[in-house]
């Protein structure tokens, strides 16, 4: 992930996102069913690569070609051999992982915005938090195909030392009813990925709805 002011840029953290509906990357594909950040293939001699081969390139072809583009640009890259390899560009950030982005990053975000909308990003200095990030999500069930709503979201206030973000969601006479095929997304962290993991875990538990469903093996190929 990557955010520039149309000259300067800022690398923000890596993450991987897992996308199967079931265990072991099987099923299929959905939005996004859990996020981990940093990933750990993705170590200094990587990121050098991905910033002169990859970063530097596309911001200074967007100037080149005269496109102007203040914001997010979520480069999706994979591994090979040990370099990176471009497989989608995207103007914005993408979900889940901007669940175990934007936590890490521990600017005042408006601040940083202000600066791209500003043209000075390359004043700004990234501070970012270096636990890991670990979030998962919990659907509806039949999702990613038919599934239903309406039903009663509980054990909200029972979580601990994390981040829930609510997707689809409602408010229903005050209280908070499934909306959606992604309800929502549970994020925590960790000194590991593993006790990252484990956070996001045990807060699930203590949250239920009718039919809800999770993977249980986020960032079980780390």
């Amino acid at each position: 992930f990557v955010l520039t002011d149309g000259r300067e840029y800022k690398i923000l953290p890596t993450a991987k996102d897992y996308k199967r509906i079931g265990e072991g990357d099987t099923g299929l594909n959905t939005g996004g069913m859990g996020a981990i950040s940093p990933v750990p293939f993705a170590d200094e001699s990587f990121m050098s690569k991905v910033r002169d081969q990859i970063v530097i390139p596309t911001v200074k072809g967007l100037e080149i070609e005269q496109l102007p583009y203040k914001g997010f640009v979520f480069i999706g890259l994979i591994n090979v051999e040990g370099n990176p390899k471009v497989i989608e560009y995207n103007v914005r950030m993408g979900d889940p992982e901007t669940e175990v982005v934007l936590p890490r990053v521990k600017n005042d975000m408006i601040s940083l915005m202000h600066a791209v909308s500003t043209g000075k990003l390359g004043d700004v200095e990234l501070d970012i938090d270096e636990r890991t990030a670990t979030t998962v999500m919990a659907v509806s069930g039949g999702y990613p195909e038919a599934y239903q709503k309406g039903y009663d979201v509980n054990g909200l206030g029972d979580t601990n030392d994390a981040l829930v973000f609510h997707a689809g969601t409602r408010l229903d006479n005050s209280k908070v009813v499934t909306n959606g095929g992604r309800v929502l997304a549970v994020t925590c962290f960790g000194e590991n990925h593993q006790e990252a993991v484990a956070g996001s875990y045990e807060n699930l538990a203590k949250i239920n709805f009718e039919k809800m469903y999770y993977r249980k093996d986020i960032g079980f190929d780390l």
